[in-house]
């Protein structure tokens, strides 16, 4: 669910307390995103599920980034309708929670 080679290696790169920030900022900005899909706005599906996928990648939600992809893919392809939105949700609720736990665990 959670790439955590790549969550250490970006704690490396920005370093410990950057890395923090960087967590908080991603947090805040997908849970706006995740919000708006939840309301069912479905304006800017596919670009939503693009900025959702790049940045869950880059901070290693490995499970709810590919979910993303699918998603923006099917909206691409004129099937916006046939995008699981609860399914993403929830991936992403559950990897934060993953990611929350790992995160106090391991550092």
């Amino acid at each position: 669910m959670i790439d955590w080679p790549r969550v250490t290696e970006l704690r490396e790169e920005v370093g410990a307390e950057d890395f923090e920030e960087v967590v908080e900022i991603f947090l805040e900005e997908v849970e706006e995103v995740i919000g708006k899909l939840q309301d069912g706005d479905r304006t800017r599906l596919e670009q939503d599920l693009h900025f959702l996928k790049g940045s869950a990648l880059n901070l290693g939600f490995a499970d709810f980034s590919a979910l993303c992809l699918d998603g923006e893919r099917k909206s691409a392809q004129g099937a916006a309708d046939g995008v699981d939105i609860p399914a993403i949700i929830t991936k992403f609720q559950d990897s934060k929670s993953a990611f929350l736990t790992g995160m106090s665990e391991k550092f």
